[in-house]
C-alpha cells in the first residue's frame, strides 16, 4: 500500500468516527431557513448501483436527488420500484435532466418541443419541480445574435408548456473546455437569455464549477442575477471533486447565498475523493455552518 492510499484510508476512518452511517438518522444541525440539499446521482454511479447511491445520499443527510436520463431505459415497474425506494429513504427528486435536444436551432424547434413535452410528463411522474435544458451546438450559418434570438424564441415556447404543467425550466451553460461545440457556455449568456424570455418558468442553473472554468468572477455574477438563479451546482476546480480540494472558495459562496436569501436547492455534483457518505455529509455541514454564521453575525 502506498503512502497516498494509506492516508486516504486513514482520513476516511477518522471521518467515519464522527459521521456514522444509518438511514433516517437525525441531522447534526438544521440548515438555514430556505436551504435544501441534493446530490446529482451520476457522480456516484461508478462507486455503487443506483439503489446504494440513493442510500448514500440519505445517509449523508440530504433530502434531494437529481437524475440525468437514467430513467429512459426503465420499465414502468422499475420506475415504480425506484420511486418507492426514494420514498422509503425520504428523498425527493428536485431536478430531472436528460433532454437530448437543445434549444437554439431554428430548424429543430419542433423536435425540441416534442422532447420537452415528453420530459415534463416524466418529471410529473417523479414529482420533480424542475427540468434541466442545455443549448444546442453553435451553428456556423448563424451569427451570435441570431442564435441568441433562436434560444430566446425556443425557450419562450418551452416556457408556455412548462407553465401549463407547473414545471420550472433551468437552463445550464456548459464550459467550452468540456463542450467546445456548445453555444451557451457561460451564465452571463444564460442570464441574458432568461431575461429576454421573461417567464418565471425559465431560470438559470448556476454551476460554479463550469463558470469557474470559463470565466470566474463567481460572486459578482451571483449578486447581480440572484433573482434569475433557479438552482446551484457544486464542485471544485480542477478535478470536479468536493469543495476544499481546489481553487473555489465555497465558504464565501455559501455566505453570499445566505446573505442573498437563496431558498432553493444546493446540489452537489462532484466525485468524492474519500468515503462518499462522509464526504457528502461534510460538504453539507460546511455549507450549513457557513450560511448560519452569515445569518447570525451581528
Amino acid at each position: 500500500m502506498n503512502r497516498r492510499k494509506f492516508n486516504q484510508l486513514a482520513a476516511t476512518a477518522c471521518l467515519g468516527q464522527f459521521f456514522p452511517r444509518g438511514h433516517g438518522q437525525s441531522l447534526p444541525s438544521s440548515p438555514p431557513k430556505g436551504f435544501h440539499f441534493s446530490v446529482m446521482l451520476w457522480t456516484l454511479e461508478k462507486q455503487a448501483p443506483l439503489d446504494r447511491c440513493m442510500e448514500i445520499v440519505a445517509d449523508a443527510g440530504y433530502e434531494g436527488v437529481e437524475f440525468t436520463g437514467e430513467f429512459h431505459n426503465w420499465s414502468g415497474e422499475e420506475r415504480r420500484r425506484i420511486l418507492a425506494k426514494m420514498r422509503s429513504l425520504r428523498l425527493r427528486c428536485d431536478l430531472l435532466s436528460g433532454v437530448k435536444a437543445g434549444f437554439g436551432d431554428p430548424k429543430a424547434t419542433s423536435e425540441f418541443l416534442a422532447q420537452i413535452t415528453a420530459h415534463i410528463n416524466t418529471a410529473k411522474e417523479f414529482e420533480s419541480p424542475q427540468i434541466n435544458l442545455k443549448s444546442t451546438s453553435k451553428i456556423d450559418t448563424l451569427s451570435h445574435a441570431e442564435q441568441h434570438a433562436a434560444c430566446v424564441e425556443d425557450l419562450k415556447r418551452a416556457a408556455e408548456i412548462a407553465a401549463a404543467n407547473h414545471i420550472q425550466i433551468v437552463i445550464e451553460p456548459i464550459d467550452p473546455i468540456e463542450s467546445p461545440a456548445m453555444y451557451m457556455t457561460s451564465v452571463s449568456e444564460g442570464f441574458g437569455i432568461a431575461r429576454e424570455v421573461g417567464s418565471p418558468n425559465v431560470r438559470v442553473l448556476y454551476d460554479f464549477y463550469h463558470e469557474q472554468r470559463v470565466a470566474g468572477n463567481l460572486i459578482e455574477k451571483l449578486e447581480r442575477n440572484i433573482e434569475l438563479v433557479g438552482l446551484v451546482h457544486i464542485a471544485d476546480v480542477p478535478g470536479r471533486h468536493e469543495p476544499g480540494t481546489g481553487e473555489i472558495d465555497y465558504l464565501n459562496i455559501y455566505r453570499k447565498l445566505a446573505q442573498l436569501k437563496y431558498d432553493k436547492f444546493i446540489a452537489m455534483e462532484f466525485y468524492p475523493t474519500l468515503d462518499p457518505v462522509a464526504t457528502l455529509r461534510k460538504a453539507r455541514l460546511d455549507a450549513q455552518q457557513a450560511a448560519t454564521a452569515m445569518l447570525t453575525a451581528p
